[in-house]
């Protein structure tokens, strides 16, 4: 084998590795920020209306954005409202706009409402 070859070889192995741990820093990120868990609700859950209630601080942050945790009171379609939690991934821009009062669409998890995810679009169609 050549030195070209060589070198080629390991510039494909190392393009190869970066490409899969940056495949994986995103899974951890979605996993961390509440995505993935909002976009497995969004995908099988009831509609309604969510209220935010309360902000809860959960300490982590990505990219110097806040990791935040809601309380919703949610309205489903049909049936008694209830209290649920949503965990999102907020810009510091916009954290002045998701305060308590904002009304929002959100989705739950009709065999655990308590498990709530913003229906805000932001999760890849299957």
């Amino acid at each position: 084998m050549d030195t070209h070859t060589e070198v080629k070889s390991i510039v494909t192995a190392a393009c190869f590795g970066l490409l899969l741990a940056s495949a994986g820093c995103a899974s951890i990120v979605d996993d961390f920020s509440g995505r993935t868990e909002a976009c497995r609700i969004l995908a099988t859950g009831e509609p309604g209306t969510g209220t935010i209630v309360r902000l809860i601080d959960t300490g982590a942050t990505i990219n110097n954005d806040p990791v935040v945790e809601f309380v919703v009171r949610v309205v489903p379609a049909n049936g008694t409202p209830f209290e649920g939690r949503a965990k999102s991934l907020v810009s510091r821009l916009d954290v002045p706009a998701v305060q308590p009062g904002r009304v929002l669409p959100v989705k739950y998890d009709p065999r655990d409402p308590a498990r709530v995810a913003f229906d805000l679009g932001s999760c890849p169609a299957k």
